[in-house]
């Protein structure tokens, strides 16, 4: 599948990435929300959907993955990715096509603020659809969304080193600009709203089971008043949320 407009956009954003990497809200809450959900891994084949310059990918080696695949249309994104592979020698593959030597070779697919990114309905039950291919029936897809509920204040996220800037913030399909501004970065990104309706039907025209959403929530944390007061607010009205599915399992 040829990379889009919208996939394009990050072809000069790979350090970017690194860099956001640890701010706090990514660093204190989302990360580890999405390691504790995933759990054990040291069985479990995984392709990283949109892997960009590679982050979660290393995460998931790290977590010991058995095998570990990254997936981008962003040559760019993939160019940092093969880079920092070739020095560092974990074992992760990075593809630019999901071939069909690749389908139903997977246990689990991780799909970090990929699906934000599908600028047209068709686009989005693609990339649903190419996320059920690679998994084995009864695989997993772990997907952070842009959140159904995010806050329509652009300033709301502001503190956390982004603003989500929309005339209509929650219009169905509708484009807002992704504004990042903190520790030296600064870029814009442009991203489509999509409702739960919208993303549960792709996922369940793609062949996924039930879809179950959260908010992330760092493990061992009782209440929002334990956390740090400066994350009060994005722990309160995350601006990603994490969905959980399975592809359904072949009957007979």
């Amino acid at each position: 599948m040829s990379a889009t407009a919208a996939e394009r956009q990050f072809d000069e954003l790979a350090s970017l990435y690194e860099d956001v990497a640890p701010w706090p809200f990514r660093r204190d809450i989302e990360v580890p929300s999405v390691l504790h959900s995933l759990g054990d891994l040291t069985r479990s084949d995984v392709l990283d959907f949109g892997c960009g310059a590679g982050l979660s990918s290393r995460l998931l080696a790290g977590r010991g993955a058995r095998r570990v695949v990254g997936h981008d249309a962003s040559e760019g994104m993939l160019s940092a990715a093969r880079q920092r592979e070739a020095k560092e020698q974990r074992g992760i593959e990075y593809v630019s096509r999901l071939t069909p030597e690749l389908e139903q070779r997977f246990d689990l697919v991780l799909a970090v603020c990929v699906l934000p990114y599908a600028s047209t309905r068709s686009e989005l039950r693609q990339m649903c659809a190419s996320m059920a291919r690679v998994l084995r029936p009864g695989g997993r897809l772990l997907a952070l969304p842009l959140h159904p509920d995010h806050a329509p204040d652009p300033d709301y996220y502001a503190p956390y080193g982004l603003r989500l800037v929309s005339d209509t913030p929650h219009a169905e399909g509708g484009a807002l600009r992704v504004e990042l501004r903190a520790a030296g970065v600064e870029a814009d990104v442009t991203a489509w709203y999509w409702s739960r309706n919208s993303i549960e039907e792709a996922l369940r025209d793609a062949g996924f089971g039930p879809v179950f959403w959260a908010d992330p929530w760092p493990p061992g944390l009782a209440r929002v008043e334990d956390a740090p007061p400066a994350l009060h607010a994005y722990l309160r009205r995350p601006h990603a949320a994490m969905l959980d599915c399975r592809r359904a399992r072949v009957s007979g």
